[in-house]
């Protein structure tokens, strides 16, 4: 006689076990409020359904242990994301295509409410409660049939599995952050902005994406870009300069708001959290996994130059790649951009397209079908900022504020078709020589509206290059922390400068992106409370310093006290900081090299523990290991040997930095 599919509600070992674990899991969903653990659970769950299948497959039961397993851990995910979700609770679907506006979907994109999250939610778990359910229902009753009993257990429990991997695709990974929140410190700052004068030159922050050191010409560079070059050949030219990270988002972070990226929990690349169907929107659960606390790019409460800018008065618009978040808190005009064209994403992620964004609302006005052509980015971002400086210039009596941030040469590389294979160079290159184009016409739109004089032009990259491009004489590239990585182009140019600096001069001492916050402010008299100058945020540590000093006399800024940090996700991997020769002198009276008598200053980079960047040998790492910059810009030799006590001065130095980190994370100023 066969034997019948039955519910076994014994103490079995093993359905009890995983009934345990799914209750923990609960558990920890709730009194962490991490989203992590909805991937986990739902990853469980998945496992789960498969454990019922194998049962009924060998054992011919459904064990109740089993299904109250699965029900604990995806009533977890519900009631988790009841509470503490952000958005309205329906997936944040879109569906990539030109046209689809958030406003007209609150349900898909906005906050909503804890209804509008309670249904949505439910409606997401609906397809795997009911298999559950059915399966649990089917294995109590007794069939007539028992072929009929085991035909419907068999298909419930494939309906099982499959809505636990559908629900991993469709369920809404957004959340409320668990970080200490600074809303009251960036309300009360933005607040006490004095109006800028109506004279206040104008400012235009160019960043390229992943363009090395050398890509230039200006810095070497083997082919020409006279229009990049323009900018340090009227202005000046930064010999050492540094990305404050050597990866997109968090340097992204950095450069707009003048603090390390550890700082906002976006110290690693962010992510799409757009639920499609699109192969590989999966990603959207990398930032969980990656940013931790449930950021999902740079938070609200970070106080950002644009912001600054806008406070004072000024017309703000950011035009091309953001890379910061793609929804609430995060979307670029609540960020302080009254205008946003571009994508929030970067553009070797699904979903892509682009969007035009005004008070944290945005429209799709080119799919994801149409941008799997990129060729055309360039000529429609140019396009934009061209028409909105106009537009502010020719309507309104503000200064602007333009953030351009081409998505150019990051890869995958497209040109435009009347720049495909202009270089001889290969599209990398091809791609660099469209965009100094269309930069050289930008400027002479600046000069036709009477704006170029009286406009700080800043040009720089968010890192080193990653699978082509030229970082010159330098070791590494994107995502190391050596010189190749986060030394990068920057250039900047007022032809209006109040005698500042002398135009086409070169500056040696060393910068960083954080130091950009703090130096617009200062450049723009941006002043706070009545007249308070250099007026900057005092509830929260700014790690830039304000490179004027380097700007009108090439000084030192970058000391022990202010030292340059090289991190990698939540870690710094090196620190970096001048010193005045006299000192080094001091230590070691008996040294006669050349680097001791050719300088005035120092540079030393000190490594706690670096991972080789031969592939060769992949599995060696260098530990302590000091470099002077000044003589050896290839990170070519360890001094250590030379210097011990530099060396372990520079260790203690970072240990102290790391740990002032973890202590206070977000940088509170009590």
């Amino acid at each position: 006689m066969k034997k019948e599919i039955s519910l076994d509600t014994s103490k079995k070992v093993f359905p009890i076990i995983l009934m345990v674990i799914g209750i923990v899991i609960m558990a920890l969903q709730l009194i962490t409020r991490l989203n992590l653990f909805t991937i986990i659970s739902a990853g469980y769950c998945c496992i789960v359904s498969a454990a019922v299948a194998l049962s009924l497959i060998i054992k011919k039961k459904v064990y109740a242990p089993m299904i109250f397993a699965y029900a604990f851990s995806s009533l977890g995910m519900v009631i988790f994301h009841i509470i503490w979700g952000a958005d309205a609770g329906f997936g944040a679907f879109s569906t990539g295509k030109a046209g689809w506006s958030s406003a007209a979907n609150p349900l898909f994109s906005g906050e909503g409410s804890f209804l509008t999250r309670l249904g949505g939610n439910i409606l997401l778990v609906i397809p795997t409660a009911l298999a559950l359910w059915g399966l649990f229902f089917v294995a109590r009753k007794t069939f007539n049939k028992g072929a009929a009993k085991k035909a419907l257990s068999g298909i419930l429990s494939v309906l099982l599995m499959g809505t636990s991997i559908f629900y991993i695709f469709s369920m809404n990974m957004r959340t409320k952050p668990v970080v200490s929140r600074l809303w009251k410190g960036h309300d009360d700052y933005l607040d006490g902005i004095d109006e800028a004068a109506q004279d206040n030159p104008n400012v235009l922050v160019i960043l390229m994406d992943d363009l090395g050191y050398g890509d230039v010409s200006l810095n070497g560079a083997i082919y020409d870009t006279p229009n990049i070059d323009s900018i340090g050949e009227n202005g000046l030219n930064f010999e050492n300069f540094y990305s404050s990270y050597s990866v997109c988002s968090p340097a992204r972070f950095a450069c707009l708001t003048g603090r390390y990226p550890y700082r906002g929990y976006a110290d690693n690349v962010i992510y799409p959290t757009i639920s499609t169907y699109i192969p590989f929107a999966q990603t959207r659960v990398f930032n969980s996994i990656e940013m931790g606390a449930n950021c999902d790019g740079m938070l609200g409460d970070e106080i950002t130059i644009a912001e600054v800018f806008n406070n004072a008065g000024y017309a703000t618009g950011c035009f091309g790649k953001w890379h910061l978040g793609d929804y609430g808190e995060y979307l670029p005009t609540n960020q302080g951009f009254d205008y946003f064209y571009g994508s929030h994403h970067v553009n070797d992620m699904k979903p892509y397209y682009h969007v035009v964004e005004e008070n944290g609302e945005y429209e799709i006005v080119h799919g994801a079908d149409e941008m799997k052509d990129q060729s055309m980015t360039t000529k429609w971002i140019h396009d934009e900022i061209d028409k909105w400086i106009t537009d502010t210039v020719t309507n309104t009596d503000k200064p602007f504020f333009a953030y351009y941030t081409t998505p150019w040469p990051h890869a995958p590389i497209f040109a435009g078709d009347d720049f495909d294979g202009i270089s001889g160079m290969g599209t990398y290159v091809d791609t660099v020589v469209e965009f100094d184009t269309y930069l050289g016409m930008l400027f002479n739109k600046l000069e036709e509206l009477g704006e170029l004089d009286d406009t700080i032009i800043v040009f720089t990259s968010d890192n080193g290059p990653a699978l082509q491009g030229s970082v010159g004489e330098l070791r590494g590239g994107k995502y190391l922390a050596y010189e190749g990585g986060q030394k990068v182009p920057f250039m900047i140019r007022w032809d209006n400068n109040n005698d500042l600096f002398e135009a086409g001069e070169t500056r040696k001492q060393s910068s960083t992106l954080v130091d950009l916050f703090p130096t617009l402010v200062e450049m723009c008299n941006i002043t706070g409370n009545g007249g308070t100058e250099n007026y900057l945020p005092a509830d929260r540590v700014i790690d830039g310093v304000s490179m004027v000093p380097v700007i009108t006399q090439d000084s030192v800024i970058h000391t022990k006290d202010h030292p340059i940090l090289h991190m990698k996700r939540e870690d710094i991997k090196a620190i970096q900081y001048t010193v005045a020769t006299s000192d080094v002198k001091a230590k070691y009276p008996d040294y006669d090299y050349g680097v001791l008598n050719d300088n005035e200053n120092i540079t030393f980079k000190y490594f706690d523990k670096i991972q080789n960047d031969n592939s060769a040998f992949w599995d060696k790492n260098r530990k302590n290991w000091l470099h002077i910059l000044t003589d050896d810009i290839g990170e070519n030799y360890n001094r250590t040997p030379v210097y011990p006590e530099i060396s372990d001065e520079m260790h203690e130095k970072l240990n102290e930095v790391q740990k002032n980190f973890k202590q206070n994370r977000r940088g509170i100023v009590n």
